[in-house]
């Protein structure tokens, strides 16, 4: 049994990484920017599996501050770093998004040497690897590439880049013999936990509703997100994994209108109102002038990113759902989740 923090407990990843180290065994404590939220968070946990309640402790610690990090660390083998700053409340300026990505990386792993822990596998995303490349590639991207920030980069995609450098520059210079392994989701998907409202659930939700009417032109990978915690727990024990990075992502890539063609096809008369339909590229372009919803996408826009799990697969045997499975277990849990 391992003592296990994950950080950001009450988000996506960060709850379902919490459950599946409960039920393999591990003791497990989580940070919430707001402990308010511990209340919730449990009962969400225990509705989803069962586990005697005091191996769970959650504790208060935000990336933004100092306070309260050497606590959570204390006693902890192994840190499953999931916490970052996301674009759940609507945008943010790209200093303030790559400030609090690397100051909380680089707190986390201070806190995670100074306390004598053994590994810490860093939530990074696929966004630290495909963007800045040309539209014309046609091989899948992996472990090997990085995105290139010499080109105009969102600010969530320049954050989490910034951050997983940061990281493996600390581990070189000031790690002192800390094991880092990074994991790179691509577009994560799959069933709520509870009533929330992850930024990367939004495209099928508006799909569902209605208020996604056409397909935004562009496809990318998808990772059922528990798989993505599997592959945490993977990347945690595992001796092979140290020092590596790892892309969570399931077959080909998807483009948008193919998504919500499964969603016809999977849920009929329930997924109605799903696009049948892609927006042209250079009217999406024009809309995403004007247009907050199409301009949150405007670096994906005529891309397909198609990247590659198999190392994850060659190395550590990590086996993903198939994406079409995991877009209908997504679609019924939000529909689970709507107001009656």
């Amino acid at each position: 049994m391992t003592r296990v923090l994950v950080t950001g407990g009450s988000g996506f990843i960060g709850g379902w990484c919490v459950l599946a180290a409960l039920e393999a065994g591990h003791d497990v404590r989580t940070t919430v920017r707001d402990l308010g939220k511990g209340d919730a968070l449990r009962a969400q946990l225990h509705a989803a599996a069962e586990f005697d309640d005091a191996r769970l402790t959650v504790v208060q610690a935000d990336l933004q501050s100092d306070a309260g990090w050497a606590e959570a660390h204390d006693g902890v083998d192994a840190v499953l770093h999931v916490a970052s700053p996301t674009l759940r409340n609507g945008p943010m300026e790209v200093d303030e998004m790559v400030s609090a990505a690397c100051g909380g990386v680089l707190r986390v792993l201070r806190a995670a040497r100074d306390a004598g822990v053994r590994r810490v596998v860093l939530t990074s995303a696929s966004g630290a690897i495909v963007y800045g490349h040309p539209r014309s590639r046609t091989e899948p991207f992996t472990e090997a590439d990085w995105t290139n920030l010499e080109s105009d980069i969102p600010a969530y995609q320049r954050s989490k880049t910034l951050a997983e450098q940061a990281a493996w520059n600390f581990i070189a210079t000031e790690g002192n013999g800390l094991e880092l392994v990074a994991i790179q989701p691509t577009g994560v998907l799959g069933p709520l936990l509870g009533n929330d409202d992850p930024p990367s659930l939004r495209t099928i939700r508006g799909m569902l509703s209605g208020a996604l009417p056409v397909c935004p032109p562009f496809g990318t990978g998808w990772v059922d997100v528990r798989d993505v915690a599997d592959l945490h727990l993977r990347a945690m024990t595992d001796p092979l994994a140290v020092g590596e990075r790892f892309l969570a992502t399931s077959g080909r890539s998807l483009r948008m209108v193919e998504v919500a063609r499964i969603l016809r096809e999977r849920l009929g008369a329930r997924a109605a109102k799903a696009p049948t339909r892609e927006l042209p590229l250079f009217l999406a372009r024009i809309l995403a002038r004007t247009n907050p919803a199409m301009g949150a996408l405007r670096g994906q826009l005529g891309y397909d990113f198609n990247a590659s799990g198999a190392k994850a697969e060659r190395v550590l045997g990590w086996r993903p759902r198939s994406i079409p499975d995991s877009i209908q277990d997504t679609a019924e849990s939000i529909l689970a989740h709507e107001p009656s």
